[in-house]
């Protein structure tokens, strides 16, 4: 079972300062703050001209153990808006095990009014903040920050990510022993950078000692305020005695970009493709996206309204743990868009109709908190809801609809992306270290980069053609709104969805055809999804007179979801497929030996698809793993999750049953 992950206890003394609970310690000294923030951590790690010797598109990359109030992370971030260049960026990953609860944040940082210019895009960013890896945008992409909710032993390790900075913070090594140990110094090394700094508030000579050991070479230094002595050092390299972290296989290994160019081109105009080319673009990148319809988001992604519905599992799968970091991603982006029409944070129910369901919808209200989701009785869950029901369910608060166009079109707004509608590809071919895009007679842009995010069509390219994608159609109905429908208040789901209205209309879905390639849509899908509405509410059906519509007249579309056999997503570099099957041959005799073998790959060809009926979730966060490889940043997801999205599982899989 996952953890459950709780908000911080917090007591409030009478100058209105954070006090732990369980920790019995302060968040900050009560004296000087933003004094002692500045010296231990600013001034230790040298950051003031660090950020001034960034060039452009350059970064710096900072690590923290207890992000607590946020209070290091809006110090450095003032302090690189002070001194470095435009064009450079700042990364900010940081491990807290008790994040503050919104409304407490928002306590604490209205302590620190220097810091407001930071601390209110923070506080609008500060939703939907679950267990695992949850990033968060912040300056229009300029300033990164991925939080690891959890315990620090559990969420390092699955950091891939080159640090040039560690702020050792947390609460004091007397009362928080758990977390100052050997074995949490010895992941700080392993994700230093050549050269990284650390400093920490404590002078504990077993602390010192500990780095020493684990490669850092501290020194005491003056401390300020009412610290004595404080710890500053560099890394050294890791220590010849110990045996080297084991490296990532060579399958999963990060590829070398072919150029320092910053150009791309994306194939596809849907979710998957916008939103990989706004992560490039928030990194400098020049992105040419083609898309064969008239407009972009006219597939899958053009759906009048789409759900943001979270299908965890109680065990912490990889597919679990996507869903829970891409919903918080996705939720954050959301701000961006206008509230009502683009979407709505109405709150989704997954009704227990069935005792199954029931059963499943139990565990995971003991898996997660109340603030993911929790069980509403049958009366609780009407009143949520404004329509009768027959039975109660689970409600998720965060949850609600997104026009996914609306999201498209703003991912795709900004003025390093050139978007060009009316551009088919049916040919890829790699000439001059360019990835160059064909229509057969005409080459219709070139770059050393090409993102291929066109769902099951990217097949029709020979490097893609062995990725087992397959296409599912659905099909969903709009209803007129009625005077009683209005009344519909969240999103209802049992094996369909309904949604509050949206300009007048209800959405109603959707269809499962795993057959039909005709995206007409059809009477008897119309009628299909009325019967599922009649599972959802007898009483929503009279209230939108849905006995009385003719399923022949009734309007919706019909699009094509594409999924892979293991329903994660596949999103990541691509490798010559034959070249792949014979470098790692020798896994079909022993599956166990790790071949010492680079991996083929097709260099700066990557995929984003595989999103099935979860893109709203899943397709934005992908856009951000691939920019992460593209830019050698710390990835936006742990590195199992990112290996089990990754294309080569499907290769690898082949090779080791001998296929």
């Amino acid at each position: 079972m996952t953890p459950i992950q709780h908000h911080a206890q917090l007591d409030w003394d009478d100058q209105g300062r954070p006090r732990s609970r369980v920790f019995d310690d302060v968040y900050f000294s009560d004296q000087s703050g933003l004094e002692e923030t500045r010296y231990v951590f600013l001034e230790q790690n040298d950051l003031a001209e660090r950020f001034a010797a960034l060039a452009d598109g350059e970064r710096l990359v900072i690590g923290e153990t207890g992000f607590g109030t946020g209070l290091n992370f809006l110090c450095a971030w003032q302090l690189f808006e002070q001194c470095a260049p435009a064009g450079a960026r700042l990364h900010f990953v940081s491990v807290e095990k008790f994040p503050l609860s919104p409304e407490d944040l928002h306590r604490a940082l209205a302590l620190w009014p220097s810091l407001k210019q930071q601390a209110d895009p923070l506080l609008e960013q500060y939703v939907a903040i679950h267990q695992g890896f949850q990033r968060l945008m912040l300056a229009d992409g300029r300033v990164t920050l991925t939080l690891l909710i959890g315990d620090v032993l559990e969420q390092l390790p699955q950091l891939d990510a080159q640090i040039d900075a560690w702020f050792l913070d947390g609460f004091a090594p007397a009362k928080n022993p758990d977390m100052w140990t050997a074995e949490l110094f010895a992941e700080l090394a392993r994700l230093a950078a050549p050269g990284a700094t650390l400093s920490t508030f404590t002078s504990t000579g077993w602390v010192r000692r500990l780095l020493n050991a684990a490669g850092f070479k501290m020194k005491r230094t003056p401390g300020i305020g009412h610290k004595w002595e404080i710890l500053r050092g560099v890394f050294l390299g890791w220590p010849e005695q110990t045996p080297l972290p084991s490296p990532a296989k060579p399958w999963y290994a990060r590829p070398l970009r072919p150029t320092d160019e910053r150009r791309a081109l994306v194939i596809g105009g849907g979710l998957a493709g916008c939103a990989s080319a706004a992560s490039l673009a928030a990194r400098g990148w020049q992105v040419t996206l083609l898309e064969r319809h008239a407009g972009l988001a006219e597939e899958a992604s053009g759906n009048p309204q789409g759900v943001l519905y979270l299908k965890l599992s109680a065990h912490g799968t990889a597919l679990s743990q996507m869903i829970l970091s891409g919903f918080g991603h996705t939720r954050r982006l959301l701000g961006h868009l206008q509230r009502g029409v683009d979407w709505d944070a109405c709150g989704v129910l997954q009704l227990a109709f069935t005792s199954k369901e029931a059963e499943r919808q139990a565990q995971l209200a003991e898996a997660f908190p109340a603030d993911l989701l929790h069980i509403l009785d049958q009366a609780a869950a009407q009143a949520r809801a404004g329509i009768g029901l027959a039975c109660g369910g689970l409600f998720y608060p965060e949850g609600g609809w997104v026009h996914p166009p609306a999201l498209c079109r703003w991912q795709a707004s900004s003025p390093t992306i050139d978007v060009q509608t009316h551009h088919e590809v049916l040919t890829l071919r790699r000439m001059e270290n360019q990835w160059q895009a064909w229509d057969g007679e005409r080459c219709l842009a070139s770059a050393p980069v090409a993102i291929l995010a066109s769902a099951a069509e990217i097949k029709r390219f020979d490097t893609a053609a062995d990725l087992p994608l397959k296409r599912i159609r659905g099909q969903i109905t709009r209803l007129p709104q009625t005077r009683r429908s209005q009344s519909l208040a969240t999103v209802v789901c049992a094996e369909g969805y309904v949604a509050p209205p949206r300009l007048g209309e209800h959405t109603l879905g959707a269809s499962f055809d795993f057959n039909s390639d005709d995206l007409t849509p059809t009477a008897a899908e119309h009628a299909g999804n009325l019967q599922m509405l009649e599972e959802i509410s007898e009483d929503l059906v009279d209230r939108l007179d849905a006995r009385t519509l003719d399923p022949q007249h009734l309007e919706g579309r019909a699009a094509f979801r594409c999924t892979s056999p293991d329903y994660l997503p596949i999103v990541g570099p691509l490798a010559d497929h034959q070249a792949f099957t014979e470098a790692y041959a020798a896994l079909g005799k022993d599956a166990r030996q790790v071949p010492d073998v680079p991996c083929p790959w097709l260099d700066g060809l990557y995929i984003n698809s595989g999103h099935g009926s979860r893109g709203l979730i899943t397709a934005p966060l992908s856009g951000e793993l691939i920019a992460a490889w593209l830019e050698n940043e710390p990835l936006p997801l742990p590195r199992s999750v990112a290996e089990a999205c990754h294309p080569n599982r499907f290769a690898l899989r082949g090779v080791i049953r001998g296929k």
